[in-house]
């Protein structure tokens, strides 16, 4: 058997709370995991970027510190001009207040650009990490198990994959953009503070801000968990619409509408009051930060007051202390939504990095080979399989399917006929027992080569939302136009099609909604046809398709199945009585094998199950006579009567 990894004990199904006894991880943490894709490796011209963006981030803020000396030298000179000392105005430069405002004017023109053009330069890179990480993310979601799958909410796994991507764009931008500039220029206000005044401005300047800071933590720290409440009320509202609407005709069939919109509107009212809380709680951050730091502001200026008073200092030094605080109250307004989005931002990314960190259940071994299929023989040894421990599915099941031969299994639902198909796609591993390809354990070979020799034709057929000819086209990608239309000749769906208007471009919709069921499955065919696949594997392939279409099909599957090793999972047993050979299995075991008329003749379970088949559909002919429609014509599907009329 192949070796069933462990999981991750990490992975909670609420993907925005931290499970239980398990902290998240912090900003270094986070960011060390971070780091190899935010540094571009294998990309000097982004590396290049990155240094040059640093740079001018130095340079941008010596530009910051030079506009408020313009300022104060601006204000200085004015007041010489109208008769006073001019003391603290560069030499030369007394009676030029009009060049210094310019000055002040041009100081702030360069920060700004200076600004901008690193922002500009670094958002490659932070975009291309992006993209790298989100990229292994989802291909990672599809490296794992269908258990994993089939245990998670699509639109919930969707909302970590965007939020996780989002955060990553965040932190990258936060914290090369925002907050590293803005530590560069607390530190340089500080020495300007203590160079040019003395030391009481500067530690006025420094508690100030270790207070705003210290109460936009608590604060934030409070807001998170409500920020928490939030998401996933946010999650578990999408979630709940994305499968409503999945679900539509369904959700008509029943006339649930009130009872859907009821489901919703419960998600929707605690993310209203999360929501509520969240701007509330925002409020009160912002109206606290405003006080600390106007009180802050409020004591340098009365320092600066005092030495004008005292003659230690000019008016352009009381312009100077507050232009440099008003400076800095800007980047220190955003460092508390700084500080906020950081924390948001490692939730995300410690979301998707706890989906990184799941195992994927099935996982080639080392030193796996390619399957090479030579034959085409399939064999189950004694497979044993259960999904849970207490509920045996396969209990020793054995069988072989030759070259060119057609093999059925049928039973009662529940048997156990579909977990086969899954178990030679390796979506599950045996817990015993092996499965092999001319002699090959699927186990030891690669899961994509091992899928490449195989085809599907599923009994539940989801088209992906576009056209008819990109969903045919699926089976092989490479494949010509004359190659797609011969496919869906083959599996009578080419004249449906050309009689639509946009023909092969004709769009299918979500999940395939807007074609009939039949229709869904015949393009299913098409695909696995064209696919050409040594292996077929039919999963009640005919289950959608009224008996008239279905006996058209059957023929073209049973010409593509020529020459193929074809196992057919059956429901409707006229489907498979010219099998080489039908199984027929009964509570995980093979209770009966052998061709139709040997099974018949048995007068087992298969027979029990044709006399009850050959009943209902004796029934519905009586029915159908009694309605006066002995020979009821084939109804064109829902998709060829609303396609073939273009919609005004």
């Amino acid at each position: 058997m192949g070796k069933i990894l462990p999981q991750n004990p990490l992975l909670m199904p609420d993907d925005t709370a931290s499970p239980s006894g398990t902290e998240r991880p912090g900003l270094i943490a986070t960011y060390r995991r971070l780091w190899p894709h935010l540094w571009p490796h294998g990309r000097p011209d982004l590396q290049r970027r990155v240094f040059l963006a640093f740079g001018l981030l130095f340079v941008a803020k010596a530009a910051t510190m030079v506009t408020p000396f313009t300022f104060k030298w601006a204000t200085d000179a004015l007041v010489a001009a109208v008769g006073g000392t001019g003391h603290g105005v560069p030499a030369g430069l007394v009676a030029a207040p009009m060049l210094l405002i310019g000055l002040y004017g041009l100081s702030r023109i360069v920060m700004a650009l200076l600004t901008q053009v690193r922002d500009g330069l670094f958002a490659r890179v932070a975009m291309h990490a992006v993209r790298r990480l989100a990229l292994q993310t989802f291909t990672h979601m599809h490296a794992l198990s269908l258990r994993f799958h089939l245990e998670r909410k699509t639109g919930g796994l969707t909302r970590v994959l965007e939020r996780g991507r989002s955060g990553i764009e965040e932190l990258s931008r936060l914290l090369v953009l925002n907050l590293v500039p803005t530590v560069v220029e607390f530190v340089l206000v500080l020495g300007i503070l203590a160079y040019e005044f003395d030391w009481l401005y500067a530690l006025a300047a420094f508690l100030t801000v270790a207070a705003y800071l210290g109460f936009t933590y608590k604060a934030t720290e409070w807001r998170i968990t409500i920020r928490r409440r939030m998401n996933a009320s946010d999650t578990d509202a999408t979630t709940k619409a994305v499968d409503s609407l999945l679900n539509y005709e369904t959700v008509k069939y029943f006339g649930a509408e009130g009872r859907e919109t009821a489901r919703y509107d419960v998600s929707m009212a605690t993310y209203e009051k999360a929501s509520t809380q969240t701007y509330v709680s925002l409020a009160v951050l912002n109206a606290g930060q405003a006080v600390i730091f106007t009180a802050g502001m409020t004591v340098v200026m009365w320092l600066a007051a005092r030495d004008i008073m005292a003659g230690r200092t000019t008016i352009g030094g009381f312009v100077l202390a507050n232009t440099l605080l008003v400076q800095l109250s800007m980047p220190l307004n955003f460092m508390g939504m700084i500080y906020r989005e950081i924390k948001q931002a490692l939730i995300d990314i410690d979301d998707m990095f706890r989906i990184l960190g799941q195992n994927p259940e099935i996982a080639d071994r080392p030193g796996a080979k390619p399957l090479s299929v030579t034959g085409g023989t399939v064999r189950f040894e004694d497979v044993r399989f259960a999904y849970t421990p207490d509920r045996p599915i396969l209990r020793g099941v054995s069988f072989a399917v030759l070259p060119g031969q057609t093999v059925a299994i049928v039973g009662p639902s529940g048997a156990g006929k579909s977990t086969l198909s899954r178990l030679m796609f390796r979506f599950y591993e045996p817990q015993s027992g092996r499965i092999t390809v001319d002699g090959q354990d699927i186990a030891g070979v690669t899961q994509e080569t091992l899928r490449a020799a195989l085809g599907m034709v599923p009994q539940d057929t989801v088209l992906f939302n576009d056209t008819i000819g990109y969903n045919i086209r699926y089976g092989r990608p490479g494949a010509s136009e004359g190659e797609v239309r011969e496919a869906a000749r083959l599996a009578q769906i080419d004249r449906f099609v050309s009689g639509l208007p946009e023909g092969y471009e004709t769009p299918v919709g979500e999940r395939g909604l807007k074609l009939s069921g039949g229709e869904k499955q015949r393009v299913a065919i098409a695909r696995t046809i064209l696919k050409g696949p040594p292996i077929l594997v039919l999963d009640e392939a005919t289950s959608a398709l009224d008996s008239f279409t279905e006996s058209e099909i059957q023929g073209a599957l049973d010409r593509v199945a020529q020459g193929r090793t074809t196992l057919v999972i059956a429901h409707r047993l006229s489907t498979v009585v010219n099998a080489d050979a039908i199984l027929v299995l009964d509570k995980g075991v093979i209770a009966e094998r052998g061709t139709h008329a040997e099974l018949l003749a048995r007068d087992g379970i298969y027979a029990a199950l044709w006399n009850r088949q050959r009943e209902v559909e004796a029934a519905r002919e009586i029915l159908a006579r009694d309605d006066g429609d002995e020979t009821p014509p084939v109804k064109p599907g829902r998709t060829e009567r609303a396609m073939a009329v273009p919609a005004e």
